[in-house]
């Protein structure tokens, strides 16, 4: 079968594998559509920023370079192996990627799965990864897809469901003000996210033009930080209260900063992208305004399943900011992403 295996820094290829089978317990996915995430980016050009490296087996799953990628797709079961009961051949399903955990380390024993420092997941430290023709594993991590919800909305469930974990940690409730730094995939699942909890009144602050675009032809209101008076749009959108939370979907310090800025005293600022370079702040202004800061990596299953449910009730819309492109175009897709141009790169692979 035909995979993109990754086999180190820009080194990206198309390569011919054996196809796999179902083991005990394991489903066998024909793979629909895999998405490009933003930590696919930091894998592909900075893999020395990622928390666990492939220099070495993992010591869970055994994986090393090369490695299939993709953790966000989506298919329909073609087989299954001994024992499963509750997932059958025909089935259209989304994966939730993360296969396994130590189960012993301080995050683990706090139900912080996605914390723990020897977290295996499909399409990067385990078997099993989406860009690729077919995959397997444990039955348990497909997530059967309802009438309604096709198999291009399920490989968004995986990206969608990081920024409903980032809303579901920021407490924020209906009727109350965010701002949203940032308009990629997983801004816009926050953005998503907040309205399906009833949060009307949210800003995206976006310094790229075609983005901020994407977000208005959404319906979204959108401020460029950079050329626009941020402070005033908060402030006109909520009658210079300041907002109760922000979801920094951005990964620079100068949105931090700003979303830092924007808060009423009391709220809290959700730290949901990775940073490649270190920021410097002023923690005074946290003291004075008793505001928080909180981190939000991954989600829960349950947290996949309410995506699902949102998605089967009309919550989800990919006009504008999901294009396709087939998997021979990953690494030019990478790097259009890189340069910041489109939002969501979904690939065909089945």
């Amino acid at each position: 079968m035909k995979a993109a295996r990754f086999h180190g820094k820009e080194d990206l290829r198309i390569e011919e594998v054996p196809e796999p089978g179902p083991g005990p317990g394991q489903v066998k996915l024909r793979n629909a559509f895999a998405g490009i995430c933003g930590s696919d980016l930091h894998f592909f050009f900075h893999p020395e920023s990622l928390p666990f490296g492939l220099d070495e087996p993992h010591p869970l799953t055994g994986a090393t370079l090369p490695q299939i990628l993709g953790h966000e797709f989506s298919g329909t079961v073609v087989e299954v192996g001994e024992g499963v009961t509750d997932v059958k051949v025909g089935d259209r399903g989304a994966v939730y990627p993360l296969a396994v955990s130590c189960g012993e380390c301080a995050a683990c024993r706090r139900g912080l799965p996605f914390s723990c420092r020897l977290m295996g997941s499909l399409g990067s430290n385990t078997e099993g990864g989406g860009l690729a023709e077919f995959s397997t594993f444990d039955a348990s991590l497909l997530h059967v897809l309802p009438e309604g919800v096709d198999l291009r909305l399920g490989a968004l469930v995986e990206p969608m469901a990081v920024g409903w974990h980032a809303v579901a940690r920021s407490g924020v409730e209906a009727g109350g003000a965010a701002l949203v730094a940032g308009a990629g995939p997983i801004g816009i699942g926050a953005w998503f996210a907040l309205r399906a909890r009833g949060v009307e009144r949210v800003l995206v602050s976006e310094p790229s033009a075609d983005r901020r675009a994407i977000m208005a032809g959404l319906g979204a209101r959108v401020v460029d930080p950079v050329n626009e008076d941020l402070a005033g749009a908060v402030a006109a959108l909520t009658d210079g209260r300041g907002v109760d939370v922000a979801v920094d979907a951005a990964g620079a310090g100068a949105a931090v900063d700003s979303a830092l800025a924007s808060l009423v005293p009391g709220g809290r600022l959700v730290v949901t992208a990775l940073h490649e370079q270190p920021m410097r702040f002023q923690p005074t202004g946290l003291m004075m305004a008793e505001t928080e800061i909180v981190g939000a990596v991954g989600y829960r299953p349950e947290e996949f399943d309410a995506v699902i449910a949102a998605m089967a009730d009309g919550m989800y819309d990919t006009t504008g900011w999901v294009r396709e492109s087939s998997l021979d175009g990953i690494v030019d897709a990478l790097r259009s992403l890189r340069a910041g141009i489109g939002a969501k790169v979904l690939l065909r692979v089945g």
